[in-house]
Protein backbone atom coordinates (compact mmCIF):
# COMPACT_ATOMS: atom_id res chain seq x y z
CA UNK A 1 0.00 0.00 0.00
CA UNK A 2 1.35 3.38 -0.98
CA UNK A 3 1.46 5.91 1.90
CA UNK A 4 1.71 9.52 0.86
CA UNK A 5 2.96 12.50 2.80
CA UNK A 6 -0.56 13.92 2.87
CA UNK A 7 -1.82 10.75 4.50
CA UNK A 8 0.93 10.90 7.09
CA UNK A 9 0.26 14.58 7.85
CA UNK A 10 -3.50 14.06 8.08
CA UNK A 11 -3.07 11.13 10.45
CA UNK A 12 -0.63 13.11 12.52
CA UNK A 13 -3.01 16.07 12.69
CA UNK A 14 -5.84 13.84 13.90
CA UNK A 15 -3.63 12.38 16.59
CA UNK A 16 -2.55 15.82 17.75
CA UNK A 17 -6.20 16.94 17.92
CA UNK A 18 -7.17 13.84 19.86
CA UNK A 19 -4.48 14.44 22.47
CA UNK A 20 -5.49 18.10 22.62
CA UNK A 21 -9.12 17.18 23.26
CA UNK A 22 -7.99 14.81 26.01
CA UNK A 23 -5.92 17.59 27.59
CA UNK A 24 -8.96 19.90 27.45
CA UNK A 25 -11.20 17.28 29.09
CA UNK A 26 -8.72 16.67 31.88
CA UNK A 27 -8.32 20.42 32.35
CA UNK A 28 -12.09 20.85 32.68
CA UNK A 29 -12.27 18.03 35.21
CA UNK A 30 -9.39 19.53 37.18
CA UNK A 31 -10.87 23.05 37.26
CA UNK A 32 -14.51 22.01 37.97
CA UNK A 33 -13.63 19.02 40.15
CA UNK A 34 -16.48 17.18 38.40
CA UNK A 35 -16.33 13.94 36.49
CA UNK A 36 -18.51 15.15 33.63
CA UNK A 37 -19.56 18.48 32.19
CA UNK A 38 -22.22 17.11 29.81
CA UNK A 39 -24.71 14.26 30.31
CA UNK A 40 -23.53 12.62 27.11
CA UNK A 41 -20.10 12.05 28.61
CA UNK A 42 -21.54 9.49 31.07
CA UNK A 43 -25.37 9.02 31.12
CA UNK A 44 -25.23 6.81 34.24
CA UNK A 45 -23.50 9.51 36.28
CA UNK A 46 -25.90 12.13 34.87
CA UNK A 47 -29.02 10.16 35.82
CA UNK A 48 -27.76 9.45 39.33
CA UNK A 49 -26.82 13.13 39.73
CA UNK A 50 -30.36 14.22 38.82
CA UNK A 51 -31.93 11.75 41.24
CA UNK A 52 -29.59 12.61 44.11
CA UNK A 53 -29.97 16.35 43.42
CA UNK A 54 -33.76 16.10 43.63
CA UNK A 55 -33.53 14.14 46.88
CA UNK A 56 -31.10 16.64 48.39
CA UNK A 57 -33.31 19.61 47.42
CA UNK A 58 -36.28 17.99 49.18
CA UNK A 59 -34.22 17.32 52.28
CA UNK A 60 -32.96 20.90 52.22
CA UNK A 61 -36.59 22.13 52.02
CA UNK A 62 -37.46 20.05 55.09
CA UNK A 63 -34.36 21.06 57.07
CA UNK A 64 -34.15 24.76 56.23
CA UNK A 65 -37.84 25.72 55.93
CA UNK A 66 -40.51 23.22 56.91
CA UNK A 67 -39.00 21.95 60.17
CA UNK A 68 -37.97 25.41 61.49
CA UNK A 69 -41.42 26.76 60.58
CA UNK A 70 -43.13 23.90 62.43
CA UNK A 71 -40.81 24.36 65.42
CA UNK A 72 -41.63 28.08 65.59
CA UNK A 73 -45.37 27.31 65.47
CA UNK A 74 -44.99 24.87 68.36
CA UNK A 75 -42.92 27.39 70.34
CA UNK A 76 -45.64 30.05 70.00
CA UNK A 77 -48.29 27.49 70.97
CA UNK A 78 -46.34 26.36 74.03
CA UNK A 79 -45.79 29.93 75.20
CA UNK A 80 -49.50 30.74 74.92
CA UNK A 81 -50.48 27.57 76.81
CA UNK A 82 -47.96 28.31 79.56
CA UNK A 83 -49.42 31.81 79.89
CA UNK A 84 -52.91 30.31 80.13
CA UNK A 85 -51.66 27.89 82.77
CA UNK A 86 -50.34 30.84 84.76
CA UNK A 87 -53.74 32.56 84.53
CA UNK A 88 -55.63 29.47 85.68
CA UNK A 89 -53.12 29.02 88.51
CA UNK A 90 -53.86 32.60 89.57
CA UNK A 91 -57.56 31.82 89.36
CA UNK A 92 -57.07 28.78 91.60
CA UNK A 93 -55.13 30.92 94.07
CA UNK A 94 -58.07 33.32 94.29
CA UNK A 95 -60.41 30.35 94.77
CA UNK A 96 -58.30 29.19 97.71
CA UNK A 97 -58.24 32.71 99.15
CA UNK A 98 -61.99 33.09 98.78
CA UNK A 99 -62.81 29.69 100.28
CA UNK A 100 -61.34 30.48 103.71
CA UNK A 101 -64.58 32.00 105.00
CA UNK A 102 -62.73 34.65 107.03
CA UNK A 103 -62.42 37.43 104.49
CA UNK A 104 -62.01 41.06 105.44
CA UNK A 105 -63.28 43.94 103.34
CA UNK A 106 -59.78 44.42 101.94
CA UNK A 107 -59.59 40.71 101.11
CA UNK A 108 -62.85 40.85 99.18
CA UNK A 109 -61.79 43.95 97.25
CA UNK A 110 -58.41 42.41 96.42
CA UNK A 111 -60.01 39.19 95.18
CA UNK A 112 -62.49 41.19 93.10
CA UNK A 113 -59.78 43.27 91.43
CA UNK A 114 -57.69 40.17 90.73
CA UNK A 115 -60.64 38.32 89.19
CA UNK A 116 -61.57 41.31 87.04
CA UNK A 117 -57.98 41.44 85.73
CA UNK A 118 -58.11 37.70 84.98
CA UNK A 119 -61.44 38.14 83.23
CA UNK A 120 -59.87 40.55 80.72
CA UNK A 121 -56.83 38.36 80.06
CA UNK A 122 -58.47 34.93 80.14
CA UNK A 123 -58.99 34.33 76.45
CA UNK A 124 -56.49 36.84 75.04
CA UNK A 125 -53.90 34.06 74.92
CA UNK A 126 -56.28 32.16 72.68
CA UNK A 127 -55.66 34.79 70.01
CA UNK A 128 -51.90 34.10 69.95
CA UNK A 129 -50.59 34.08 66.40
CA UNK A 130 -47.54 33.02 64.44
CA UNK A 131 -46.68 35.26 61.48
CA UNK A 132 -50.24 36.60 61.46
CA UNK A 133 -51.85 33.15 61.66
CA UNK A 134 -53.89 32.38 64.79
CA UNK A 135 -52.54 29.15 66.26
CA UNK A 136 -55.60 27.83 68.14
CA UNK A 137 -58.28 28.15 65.45
CA UNK A 138 -57.53 25.11 63.30
CA UNK A 139 -57.00 25.87 59.65
CA UNK A 140 -59.12 29.05 59.95
CA UNK A 141 -55.96 30.93 60.85
CA UNK A 142 -57.28 34.24 59.53
CA UNK A 143 -59.89 34.37 62.32
CA UNK A 144 -59.32 35.11 66.00
CA UNK A 145 -60.62 32.78 68.70
CA UNK A 146 -62.62 35.58 70.31
CA UNK A 147 -64.48 38.58 68.99
CA UNK A 148 -61.95 41.40 68.79
CA UNK A 149 -64.65 44.07 69.03
CA UNK A 150 -68.32 44.36 69.91
CA UNK A 151 -70.53 42.89 67.16
CA UNK A 152 -74.04 43.61 68.34
CA UNK A 153 -75.71 42.65 65.04
CA UNK A 154 -73.98 39.30 64.68
CA UNK A 155 -76.46 36.45 65.17
CA UNK A 156 -75.89 32.73 65.70
CA UNK A 157 -78.08 29.70 66.20
CA UNK A 158 -76.13 27.35 68.48
CA UNK A 159 -76.62 23.68 69.29
CA UNK A 160 -74.85 22.41 72.38
CA UNK A 161 -74.83 19.12 74.31
CA UNK A 162 -74.62 19.10 78.11
CA UNK A 163 -73.91 16.19 80.41
CA UNK A 164 -75.85 15.97 83.66
CA UNK A 165 -72.80 14.27 85.16
CA UNK A 166 -70.26 16.94 84.18
CA UNK A 167 -72.28 20.09 83.55
CA UNK A 168 -75.15 20.05 86.03
CA UNK A 169 -74.26 21.71 89.31
CA UNK A 170 -76.01 23.10 92.35
CA UNK A 171 -76.46 26.86 92.56
CA UNK A 172 -77.89 28.99 95.34
CA UNK A 173 -80.48 31.68 94.67
CA UNK A 174 -81.63 34.38 97.05
CA UNK A 175 -85.05 35.91 97.41
CA UNK A 176 -85.25 39.34 98.93
CA UNK A 177 -82.89 42.28 98.97
CA UNK A 178 -82.22 44.69 101.82
CA UNK A 179 -82.63 48.22 100.52
CA UNK A 180 -80.99 50.52 103.07
CA UNK A 181 -83.33 53.41 104.01
CA UNK A 182 -82.09 56.90 103.35
CA UNK A 183 -84.58 58.96 105.39
CA UNK A 184 -86.15 58.84 108.84
CA UNK A 185 -89.51 57.98 107.32
CA UNK A 186 -88.07 55.07 105.35
CA UNK A 187 -86.37 53.73 108.48
CA UNK A 188 -89.72 53.49 110.25
CA UNK A 189 -92.11 52.59 107.43
CA UNK A 190 -90.24 50.79 104.63
CA UNK A 191 -90.65 46.99 104.64
CA UNK A 192 -87.59 45.00 105.64
CA UNK A 193 -86.92 42.09 103.28
CA UNK A 194 -86.53 38.66 104.77
CA UNK A 195 -83.73 37.00 102.82
CA UNK A 196 -84.48 33.42 101.77
CA UNK A 197 -82.01 30.98 100.20
CA UNK A 198 -83.02 28.24 97.76
CA UNK A 199 -80.83 25.96 95.70
CA UNK A 200 -81.46 24.20 92.40
CA UNK A 201 -79.50 22.18 89.90
CA UNK A 202 -78.50 24.27 86.92
CA UNK A 203 -76.82 23.90 83.55
CA UNK A 204 -75.00 27.01 82.49
CA UNK A 205 -74.59 28.10 78.89
CA UNK A 206 -71.25 29.55 77.78
CA UNK A 207 -72.95 32.83 76.86
CA UNK A 208 -74.98 35.46 78.64
CA UNK A 209 -77.80 37.42 77.02
CA UNK A 210 -79.21 34.75 74.71
CA UNK A 211 -82.26 35.58 72.60
CA UNK A 212 -84.17 32.41 73.40
CA UNK A 213 -83.92 28.64 73.62
CA UNK A 214 -85.71 26.94 70.73
CA UNK A 215 -85.46 23.19 71.35
CA UNK A 216 -84.49 20.71 74.06
CA UNK A 217 -83.50 17.11 73.34
CA UNK A 218 -83.08 14.64 76.21
CA UNK A 219 -80.77 11.74 75.37
CA UNK A 220 -80.18 8.48 77.21
CA UNK A 221 -78.51 5.29 75.91
CA UNK A 222 -79.34 6.14 72.32
CA UNK A 223 -82.94 7.07 73.09
CA UNK A 224 -84.17 10.60 72.61
CA UNK A 225 -87.04 12.79 73.70
CA UNK A 226 -87.40 15.94 71.62
CA UNK A 227 -89.40 19.01 72.60
CA UNK A 228 -89.83 22.23 70.69
CA UNK A 229 -89.89 25.31 72.87
CA UNK A 230 -90.96 28.18 70.67
CA UNK A 231 -93.58 26.48 68.52
CA UNK A 232 -97.36 26.84 68.94
CA UNK A 233 -97.68 23.31 70.36
CA UNK A 234 -95.07 23.76 73.10
CA UNK A 235 -95.81 24.08 76.78
CA UNK A 236 -94.00 27.33 77.50
CA UNK A 237 -94.47 30.70 79.14
CA UNK A 238 -93.06 33.96 77.83
CA UNK A 239 -91.01 36.51 79.78
CA UNK A 240 -94.20 37.98 81.26
CA UNK A 241 -95.39 34.61 82.52
CA UNK A 242 -98.15 34.32 79.92
CA UNK A 243 -99.09 30.80 78.84
CA UNK A 244 -98.11 30.04 75.24
CA UNK A 245 -99.02 26.42 74.51
CA UNK A 246 -98.53 22.71 75.16
CA UNK A 247 -95.61 20.34 74.69
CA UNK A 248 -95.52 18.05 71.73
CA UNK A 249 -93.29 14.99 72.12
CA UNK A 250 -91.54 12.90 69.47
CA UNK A 251 -89.09 9.97 69.46
CA UNK A 252 -89.84 8.93 73.03
CA UNK A 253 -87.29 6.12 73.35
CA UNK A 254 -85.67 7.28 76.60
CA UNK A 255 -87.07 8.17 80.04
CA UNK A 256 -90.20 10.26 79.91
CA UNK A 257 -89.24 13.59 81.43
CA UNK A 258 -91.94 15.70 79.88
CA UNK A 259 -94.90 14.70 82.01
CA UNK A 260 -96.33 17.81 83.66
CA UNK A 261 -93.21 19.75 82.70
CA UNK A 262 -93.40 23.46 82.01
CA UNK A 263 -90.57 25.49 80.54
CA UNK A 264 -90.33 29.15 81.48
CA UNK A 265 -88.06 31.65 79.78
CA UNK A 266 -87.37 34.93 81.59
CA UNK A 267 -85.16 37.84 80.66
CA UNK A 268 -83.53 38.00 84.10
CA UNK A 269 -83.68 36.67 87.66
CA UNK A 270 -85.51 39.83 88.67
CA UNK A 271 -88.27 39.16 86.12
CA UNK A 272 -88.38 35.54 87.27
CA UNK A 273 -88.86 36.60 90.90
CA UNK A 274 -91.47 39.20 89.95
CA UNK A 275 -93.57 36.97 87.70
CA UNK A 276 -93.39 33.85 89.88
CA UNK A 277 -93.63 35.68 93.23
CA UNK A 278 -90.11 34.54 94.09
CA UNK A 279 -87.25 32.58 92.56
CA UNK A 280 -88.84 29.16 92.56
CA UNK A 281 -89.00 26.19 90.17
CA UNK A 282 -91.65 23.48 90.17
CA UNK A 283 -90.43 19.96 90.80
CA UNK A 284 -90.79 18.97 87.13
CA UNK A 285 -90.28 22.39 85.57
CA UNK A 286 -87.41 24.16 83.86
CA UNK A 287 -86.61 27.86 84.06
CA UNK A 288 -84.33 29.48 81.49
CA UNK A 289 -82.78 32.82 82.46
CA UNK A 290 -81.72 34.51 79.25
CA UNK A 291 -79.44 37.27 80.51
CA UNK A 292 -77.32 34.86 82.58
CA UNK A 293 -77.59 31.91 80.19
CA UNK A 294 -78.82 29.37 82.75
CA UNK A 295 -81.17 26.40 82.70
CA UNK A 296 -82.61 25.82 86.18
CA UNK A 297 -84.20 22.43 86.85
CA UNK A 298 -86.83 21.45 89.37
CA UNK A 299 -85.77 18.97 92.02
CA UNK A 300 -87.66 15.97 90.63
CA UNK A 301 -86.67 16.36 86.99
CA UNK A 302 -83.05 17.00 87.99
CA UNK A 303 -83.02 13.85 90.13
CA UNK A 304 -84.46 11.76 87.29
CA UNK A 305 -81.93 13.14 84.83
CA UNK A 306 -79.02 12.36 87.16
CA UNK A 307 -80.24 8.85 87.93
CA UNK A 308 -80.55 8.04 84.23
CA UNK A 309 -77.37 9.90 83.22
CA UNK A 310 -79.32 11.94 80.68
CA UNK A 311 -77.65 14.41 78.36
CA UNK A 312 -79.35 17.60 77.26
CA UNK A 313 -79.03 18.91 73.73
CA UNK A 314 -80.13 22.53 73.60
CA UNK A 315 -80.74 24.76 70.60
CA UNK A 316 -80.65 28.48 71.30
CA UNK A 317 -80.21 31.78 69.47
CA UNK A 318 -77.93 34.63 70.40
CA UNK A 319 -77.62 38.04 68.78
CA UNK A 320 -74.87 40.42 69.82
CA UNK A 321 -71.39 39.46 71.00
CA UNK A 322 -69.02 41.62 73.01
CA UNK A 323 -65.28 41.89 72.64
CA UNK A 324 -63.55 38.91 74.24
CA UNK A 325 -66.42 36.42 73.85
CA UNK A 326 -65.61 33.13 72.16
CA UNK A 327 -66.61 32.65 68.55
CA UNK A 328 -69.16 29.79 68.62
CA UNK A 329 -67.80 28.03 65.52
CA UNK A 330 -64.65 26.95 67.34
CA UNK A 331 -66.60 25.06 70.03
CA UNK A 332 -70.11 24.19 68.86
CA UNK A 333 -72.23 23.17 65.92
CA UNK A 334 -73.80 26.45 64.92
CA UNK A 335 -75.10 28.64 62.12
CA UNK A 336 -74.10 32.23 61.51
CA UNK A 337 -77.43 33.87 60.63
CA UNK A 338 -76.18 37.45 60.46
CA UNK A 339 -76.92 37.53 56.74
CA UNK A 340 -80.19 35.62 56.16
CA UNK A 341 -79.36 35.32 52.46
CA UNK A 342 -75.95 33.78 53.15
CA UNK A 343 -76.10 31.69 56.31
CA UNK A 344 -72.87 29.91 57.23
CA UNK A 345 -73.02 26.49 58.89
CA UNK A 346 -70.22 25.23 61.14
CA UNK A 347 -69.72 21.69 62.45
CA UNK A 348 -67.55 20.99 65.47
CA UNK A 349 -69.00 17.52 66.12
CA UNK A 350 -70.29 14.86 63.77
CA UNK A 351 -74.06 14.58 63.44
CA UNK A 352 -76.39 11.63 62.91
CA UNK A 353 -80.01 11.42 61.80
CA UNK A 354 -82.44 9.44 63.95
CA UNK A 355 -85.15 7.19 62.44
CA UNK A 356 -87.59 9.94 63.29
CA UNK A 357 -85.67 12.48 61.23
CA UNK A 358 -84.04 14.41 64.07
CA UNK A 359 -80.41 15.50 63.72
CA UNK A 360 -78.37 14.69 66.83
CA UNK A 361 -74.83 15.66 67.73
CA UNK A 362 -72.40 12.81 68.44
CA UNK A 363 -69.32 12.84 70.69
CA UNK A 364 -66.99 12.58 67.68
CA UNK A 365 -65.02 15.79 67.43
CA UNK A 366 -64.14 17.06 63.96
CA UNK A 367 -60.47 17.96 63.81
CA UNK A 368 -59.06 20.81 61.75
CA UNK A 369 -55.38 19.93 61.76
CA UNK A 370 -52.59 21.91 60.14
CA UNK A 371 -50.00 19.45 58.87
CA UNK A 372 -46.42 20.21 57.91
CA UNK A 373 -44.52 17.92 55.53
CA UNK A 374 -41.40 17.50 57.68
CA UNK A 375 -39.83 14.51 55.93
CA UNK A 376 -40.41 12.15 53.05
CA UNK A 377 -43.83 10.54 53.52
CA UNK A 378 -44.13 12.11 56.99
CA UNK A 379 -46.57 14.85 58.00
CA UNK A 380 -46.84 16.39 61.47
CA UNK A 381 -49.99 18.10 62.78
CA UNK A 382 -48.45 21.09 64.54
CA UNK A 383 -51.56 22.82 65.87
CA UNK A 384 -53.47 22.38 69.12
CA UNK A 385 -57.08 23.57 68.89
CA UNK A 386 -58.65 25.87 71.45
CA UNK A 387 -61.26 23.29 72.38
CA UNK A 388 -58.43 21.10 73.75
CA UNK A 389 -56.95 23.89 75.89
CA UNK A 390 -59.44 26.64 76.73
CA UNK A 391 -62.57 25.31 78.38
CA UNK A 392 -65.49 27.54 77.49
CA UNK A 393 -66.71 27.36 81.12
CA UNK A 394 -63.65 29.17 82.49
CA UNK A 395 -64.84 32.69 81.83
CA UNK A 396 -68.30 31.89 83.22
CA UNK A 397 -66.70 30.54 86.40
CA UNK A 398 -64.79 33.79 86.75
CA UNK A 399 -68.00 35.77 86.13
CA UNK A 400 -69.82 33.77 88.82
CA UNK A 401 -67.06 34.46 91.33
CA UNK A 402 -67.00 38.15 90.44
CA UNK A 403 -70.77 38.35 90.94
CA UNK A 404 -70.57 36.47 94.25
CA UNK A 405 -67.78 38.67 95.63
CA UNK A 406 -69.54 41.81 94.41
CA UNK A 407 -72.72 40.69 96.18
CA UNK A 408 -70.74 40.10 99.39
CA UNK A 409 -69.09 43.51 99.13
CA UNK A 410 -72.47 45.18 98.59
CA UNK A 411 -73.98 43.28 101.52
CA UNK A 412 -71.21 44.36 103.89
CA UNK A 413 -71.45 47.92 102.59
CA UNK A 414 -75.09 47.88 103.69
CA UNK A 415 -74.03 46.82 107.19
CA UNK A 416 -71.46 49.59 107.35
CA UNK A 417 -73.98 52.14 106.14
CA UNK A 418 -76.60 51.10 108.70
CA UNK A 419 -74.01 51.17 111.50
CA UNK A 420 -73.01 54.62 110.37
CA UNK A 421 -76.66 55.73 110.43
CA UNK A 422 -77.00 54.45 114.01
CA UNK A 423 -74.28 56.90 115.07
CA UNK A 424 -76.04 59.90 113.56
CA UNK A 425 -77.90 62.28 115.88
CA UNK A 426 -81.11 62.14 113.87
CA UNK A 427 -81.41 58.41 114.67
CA UNK A 428 -80.35 58.65 118.32
CA UNK A 429 -83.78 57.91 119.84
CA UNK A 430 -84.70 54.43 121.04
CA UNK A 431 -87.37 54.15 118.37
CA UNK A 432 -84.90 54.66 115.53
CA UNK A 433 -82.20 52.58 117.19
CA UNK A 434 -84.58 49.67 117.61
CA UNK A 435 -85.72 49.89 114.01
CA UNK A 436 -82.18 50.27 112.68
CA UNK A 437 -81.23 47.15 114.65
CA UNK A 438 -83.92 45.29 112.70
CA UNK A 439 -82.44 46.67 109.48
CA UNK A 440 -78.99 45.64 110.68
CA UNK A 441 -80.13 42.08 111.43
CA UNK A 442 -81.61 41.77 107.94
CA UNK A 443 -78.45 43.19 106.34
CA UNK A 444 -76.30 40.87 108.45
CA UNK A 445 -78.38 37.90 107.32
CA UNK A 446 -77.90 38.95 103.70
CA UNK A 447 -74.14 39.34 104.28
CA UNK A 448 -73.95 35.93 105.98
CA UNK A 449 -75.67 34.31 103.01
CA UNK A 450 -73.35 36.17 100.63
CA UNK A 451 -70.24 35.13 102.56
CA UNK A 452 -71.44 31.54 102.69
CA UNK A 453 -72.09 31.59 98.95
CA UNK A 454 -68.59 32.96 98.29
CA UNK A 455 -67.04 30.28 100.48
CA UNK A 456 -68.96 27.41 98.87
CA UNK A 457 -68.62 28.70 95.30
CA UNK A 458 -64.90 29.37 95.57
CA UNK A 459 -64.34 26.04 97.29
CA UNK A 460 -66.10 24.13 94.49
CA UNK A 461 -64.17 26.08 91.87
CA UNK A 462 -60.87 24.86 93.31
CA UNK A 463 -61.68 21.43 91.88
CA UNK A 464 -62.83 22.93 88.61
CA UNK A 465 -59.60 24.91 88.38
CA UNK A 466 -57.67 21.70 88.91
CA UNK A 467 -59.59 20.16 86.01
CA UNK A 468 -58.75 23.12 83.79
CA UNK A 469 -55.09 22.84 84.78
CA UNK A 470 -55.21 19.13 84.00
CA UNK A 471 -56.50 19.88 80.49
CA UNK A 472 -53.81 22.50 80.00
CA UNK A 473 -51.10 20.12 81.22
CA UNK A 474 -52.35 17.50 78.78
CA UNK A 475 -52.18 20.06 75.97
CA UNK A 476 -48.63 20.97 77.02
CA UNK A 477 -47.73 17.28 76.95
CA UNK A 478 -49.10 17.01 73.41
CA UNK A 479 -47.06 20.01 72.31
CA UNK A 480 -43.98 18.54 73.98
CA UNK A 481 -44.50 15.22 72.21
CA UNK A 482 -44.85 16.99 68.88
CA UNK A 483 -41.67 18.98 69.58
CA UNK A 484 -39.78 15.80 70.49
CA UNK A 485 -41.05 14.09 67.37
CA UNK A 486 -39.99 17.09 65.31
CA UNK A 487 -36.54 17.10 66.92
CA UNK A 488 -36.04 13.42 66.11
CA UNK A 489 -37.17 14.05 62.55
CA UNK A 490 -34.78 17.00 62.28
CA UNK A 491 -31.86 14.80 63.34
CA UNK A 492 -32.86 12.12 60.86
CA UNK A 493 -33.23 14.60 58.01
CA UNK A 494 -29.83 16.05 58.90
CA UNK A 495 -28.28 12.59 58.72
CA UNK A 496 -30.01 11.95 55.42
CA UNK A 497 -28.62 15.22 54.10
CA UNK A 498 -25.09 14.12 55.01
CA UNK A 499 -25.59 10.71 53.40
CA UNK A 500 -27.03 12.11 50.17
CA UNK A 501 -24.35 14.80 50.05
CA UNK A 502 -21.64 12.11 50.26
CA UNK A 503 -23.35 10.07 47.56
CA UNK A 504 -23.48 13.17 45.37
CA UNK A 505 -19.79 13.77 45.94
CA UNK A 506 -18.88 10.15 45.18
CA UNK A 507 -20.99 10.24 42.03
CA UNK A 508 -19.97 13.65 40.64
CA UNK A 509 -16.70 14.78 42.19
CA UNK A 510 -13.31 13.60 41.00
CA UNK A 511 -10.18 12.89 43.05
CA UNK A 512 -7.99 15.97 42.60
CA UNK A 513 -4.67 14.14 42.99
CA UNK A 514 -5.71 11.55 40.42
CA UNK A 515 -6.88 14.11 37.88
CA UNK A 516 -3.64 16.08 38.25
CA UNK A 517 -1.69 12.95 37.32
CA UNK A 518 -4.01 12.23 34.43
CA UNK A 519 -3.79 15.82 33.24
CA UNK A 520 0.02 15.77 33.40
CA UNK A 521 0.09 12.52 31.46
CA UNK A 522 -2.30 13.86 28.82
CA UNK A 523 -0.36 17.09 28.49
CA UNK A 524 2.91 15.18 28.07
CA UNK A 525 1.32 13.05 25.35
CA UNK A 526 0.07 16.19 23.67
CA UNK A 527 3.53 17.78 23.69
CA UNK A 528 5.05 14.56 22.32
CA UNK A 529 2.51 14.46 19.52
CA UNK A 530 3.37 18.03 18.58
CA UNK A 531 7.10 17.20 18.51
CA UNK A 532 6.55 14.09 16.39
CA UNK A 533 4.31 15.97 13.99
CA UNK A 534 6.89 18.73 13.56
CA UNK A 535 9.55 16.21 12.60
CA UNK A 536 7.31 14.56 10.04
CA UNK A 537 7.18 17.86 8.18
CA UNK A 538 10.95 17.85 7.75
CA UNK A 539 11.00 14.58 5.66
CA UNK A 540 10.22 14.50 1.89
CA UNK A 541 10.95 12.25 -1.18
CA UNK A 542 14.08 14.25 -1.88
CA UNK A 543 15.64 12.69 1.19
CA UNK A 544 15.48 9.29 -0.55
CA UNK A 545 16.88 10.31 -4.02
Amino acid sequence: MRVTNNMIMKSSTNNVNATKVNVNDKNNQMTTNKKISRPSEDPVIAIRALRLGTTFNKLDQYASKNIPDAASWLDVTETAILNMKSLITDMRTQCVNGSTGTLTADDRNTILSQLQALQKQMYSEGNADYAGRTVFTGFRTNSTLTFSEDEMNTSYSIREVFSTKDDMREKRFYNGDVKVPSTQTEVLTSPISDIEETSYNTIRLPYNSIDKATSIVYRNNGGTSTFGIDGPTSDVYDADGNFVGQYQESNIDGPDLSSNTTVYQFDSEEVWATKMGKKTVGDNDIVIIKNTGEMIFGNQIASTMKQNNINVELDYDKTGFTSGELRPEFYYNCTDKTNPLDEVHYKRYEEIETPGGDILITDELIRYDIEYNVATNQNLAVNIEAIDVFDSDVIQDVNDMINAVSAAINAHDKIDKIKSMMKENQYATDQYQEKLNEWLEAAQKEADYADDNVQKLFSSNIGRSDNYLSDISLALTKVGCKSDQLSITEDRVGNQQSTVSKLQSDNEDIDLSQIILEYTSAYTAYQASLTAASKLGQVSLLNYI
